[in-house]
């Protein structure tokens, strides 16, 4: 791992690299967390409708009433540090995981119970894969679409076997659902594919589901997708 001081001058931040991903286990100590953790991909951005930013405090609220902590792209800002503001109101744990190069577009949260800096995209992809007992996809733009639907294929691949939630607040995913159900039709991808993307339509529904599934604490196969 490689030290960086950009956040702060005084403290140290490790920087994850590909290298770590080999042995991840070792880089995400989950042993001294208190709590499940929920990774949430959503917008650094907060949209149009104040409907979205109620929906992230609602679902960090939530998360944190019902024992779960939060693992998600470590910004201060959109939705992302609504979430993660609204958790650790309620005293829930937070961990956020942040490229370097990010830092110029996305401020970091300062107020975390743990921050990772990573060297890449894939690097911070897969530290907060290997932390999530489920994930949880509320509104966002393009990040948020190839996060989720880089899980969903990493299910379909036989990746991992962690829950998928799509909270679809103000019918935000109902056309990317219905071109999902397309794809399906046209022999693309398999009707268990998709019915592996839970979607629930409130943050009551969706915590709901979680109370049974986040007792499943499957790893990322690392080795395959670092391709050892």
């Amino acid at each position: 791992m490689q030290t960086n001081r950009n956040l702060s001058a005084n403290e140290h931040y490790e920087v994850l690299t590909s290298r770590d991903l080999s042995h991840i286990e070792k880089a995400v100590d989950k042993s001294s967390l208190h709590m499940p953790l929920v990774a949430v991909y959503c917008g650094s951005r907060m949209g149009s409708d104040s409907v979205y930013a109620d929906a992230a405090t609602e679902l960090g609220h939530a998360l944190a009433d019902n024992g779960m902590g939060l693992v998600y792209g470590g910004a201060s800002i959109g939705l992302m540090g609504t979430v993660a503001d609204a958790v650790m109101a309620r005293g829930a744990e937070a961990v956020g995981v942040i490229p370097t190069f990010m830092l110029k577009h996305e401020v970091a949260h300062q107020n975390l119970t743990r921050l990772h800096l990573t060297d890449t995209m894939h690097t911070r992809k897969t530290v907060m894969a290997e932390y999530a007992d489920a994930f949880i996809t509320l509104p966002g733009g393009l990040g948020t679409l190839e996060e989720i639907m880089e899980i969903a294929t990493w299910r379909q691949l036989y990746q991992h076997e962690k829950p998928m939630i799509i909270l679809n607040i103000n019918g935000f995913y109902d056309r990317l659902l219905e071109h999902l159900r397309y794809t399906a039709e046209q022999g693309f991808m398999k009707a268990e594919d998709l019915e592996r993307l839970v979607v629930c339509n409130s943050v009551a529904e969706a915590i709901d589901a979680l109370q049974v599934i986040v007792t499943i604490d499957d790893q990322i196969d690392t080795e395959t997708m670092v391709g050892n």
